[in-house]
């Protein structure tokens, strides 16, 4: 067979790139957050039957799974820095992010790249199933963890646990659960007790549950599945505390839980790399300070994190006089976290940014404690005053520091 002509190879590479061109990262977002699929429907079946026609990939990962209302993320970052640093190769789900989708999924604290996620978007979204914006993440994550044979996954959920899309692992190598507090209740239940209850979810048959909540859905759930329940005391070595380089009170326990999971399922990791781990700790705007600005951002964004806010205030900077940048999304309680954050004295700019739900600067207004002002840019936020931005991850990622 004689070899095909230049003319027509060059036709065929143009109708190639033409034709059957892969998704981009832009349009990948486009895709994800469309109308279409950026909303919340809690649920396990449409992502369980497109895992399926990609072969389970869930089902190759070794996870640990952390649900929680507020310290979950930092437990998984703790957790992932000190896996790796004992020579694991790590895979790391949290949400949301901060300024780019890719953040949300790591291996060894690298974010996938933006061509790889695209790829993974089509991928999925040619099955023809119609998945959530999160799902489509959960899906790509598990994927890209299974391609890139990660050593030990460490799962955040999204929103609840029981119908939480990282729910669809059969098992796990044990669950974590954090703080427990009214979030999300227009989905989870009106108390603490229910929300517990769908947070338990996450526990599975024979894997133990790692916590410091004593809620009865929790031991119920335990029980259950005959699940070994670890219940954990916020007591934590003063080395420990010393060498983690995430600050705040509330750390405490988080670490604690963190410390707890490691002892029972990673003997061969002396104390010694798991300093080095909590040395290397990075989490960026959870009480996060920048000296030279004299700032601190934290994405708190209910009540329970507004008050360790508070308090982390208090204990690290008792004499200084505070500047606050606040927004919010209608569906928090903003009412009781500004109630919370603000006293007379404080300088408070109310920030009504560009994203759904978002609170208004007048729903905010009418709600703040004390006189406040608009947020119009950051030319404000001089180092005189100890300048505090909180209450959204959402509203961050929009402004220009």
């Amino acid at each position: 067979m004689s070899p095909l002509p230049l003319s027509l190879l060059l036709l065929i590479c143009l109708f190639l790139k033409y034709y059957i061109r892969m998704m981009t990262y832009e349009e990948a977002l486009k895709f994800i957050t469309s109308k279409d699929n950026f909303y919340i429907d809690l649920g396990l079946d449409r992502i369980s039957q497109v895992l399926e026609k990609l072969g389970n990939p869930q089902d190759d990962l070794k996870c640990i799974h952390v649900a929680g209302t507020n310290g979950k993320g930092s437990v998984c970052a703790m957790l992932e820095s000190i896996l790796r640093e004992a020579g694991y190769k790590t895979g790391l789900y949290t949400s949301p992010h901060i300024w780019e989708y890719t953040e949300r999924i790591k291996v060894n604290d690298i974010d996938i790249s933006k061509e790889r996620f695209a790829q993974y978007v089509e991928k999925i979204t040619n099955i023809g199933i119609h998945l959530t914006e999160f799902e489509i993440l959960t899906v790509t994550a598990f994927l890209y963890f299974r391609d890139e044979k990660t050593d030990y996954v460490i799962l955040e959920t999204g929103m609840g646990g029981r119908l939480d899309a990282t729910n669809v692992i059969k098992q796990n190598l044990c669950a974590i659960i954090t703080q427990i507090d009214l979030d999300h209740t227009d989905r989870l239940g009106d108390t603490k007790e229910k929300i517990a209850y769908e947070k338990a979810g996450i526990i599975k048959p024979k894997c133990p549950v790692i916590t410091s909540m004593g809620y009865e859905a929790i031991r119920d759930k335990a029980d259950s599945v005959n699940s070994m329940l670890i219940f954990v005391s916020p007591f934590v070595k003063s080395e420990y505390i010393e060498a983690l380089s995430l600050k705040g009170k509330h750390q405490t326990e988080n670490l604690a839980l963190v410390l707890t999971a490691i002892d029972y399922l990673f003997k061969d990791i002396d104390e010694e790399t798991i300093k080095n781990g909590l040395k290397k700790v990075k989490h960026p705007c959870r009480f996060e300070y920048f000296k030279d600005k004299n700032l601190i951002i934290d994405a708190c964004h209910n009540p329970n994190g507004v008050h360790a806010l508070r308090e982390n205030l208090d204990y690290y900077f008792p004499n200084q006089k505070r500047r606050f940048v606040f927004g919010c999304l209608k569906t928090k309680d903003y009412a009781k976290m500004m109630d919370i954050l603000f006293q007379e004295g404080d300088e408070v700019y109310l920030n009504e940014f560009n994203y759904p739900k978002a609170c208004t600067f007048n729903e905010l207004t009418q709600k703040c404690p004390i006189k406040a002002c608009r947020y119009t840019n950051s030319k404000i936020l001089t180092p005189e005053k100890l300048n505090v931005i909180c209450g959204s991850f959402y509203m961050i990622s929009g402004l220009d520091l």
